[in-house]
């Protein structure tokens, strides 16, 4: 059984952009709700391709249908209709602040000939 991740909402909200739909003419995908549960896998555990569950399909065909995806900006508009209703509800601020050591700061380094103050007055 796969822990899945999007809700009934996110789906409906998401679900009309979808590649390959029923009413789309070609091949239709075999279940798109599965395929971006597996994306979705893919992006919260940060593991590759390859270890992807067999319960998703074979890793290597949901990696092409998700390169198909990418190259047709279908992400892309899924993102910006989730983005039109957010309610913030899981926003984060991280008030932390970082030191950057001075080698860091884009100083100019090296050493450097530095007249004494008798030549240069002179």
């Amino acid at each position: 059984m796969i822990r899945t991740t999007l809700t009934d909402a996110q789906w409906a909200t998401i679900a009309p952009h979808c590649l390959g739909r029923e009413c789309d003419p070609g091949r239709t995908g075999p279940d798109p709700r599965l395929f971006v549960e597996a994306v979705l896998w893919i992006a919260r555990t940060g593991c590759p391709w390859r270890d992807l569950p067999e319960d998703f399909g074979n890793w290597n065909s949901v990696f092409k249908r998700f390169r198909r995806w990418v190259k047709a900006d279908a992400f892309y508009r899924m993102c910006r209709a989730l983005a039109e209703d957010s309610d913030f509800e899981y926003t984060m601020t991280d008030g932390t602040v970082v030191k950057v050591h001075r080698h860091g700061q884009g100083a100019e380094g090296g050493l450097k000939v530095r007249l004494s103050g008798v030549l240069a007055a002179a």
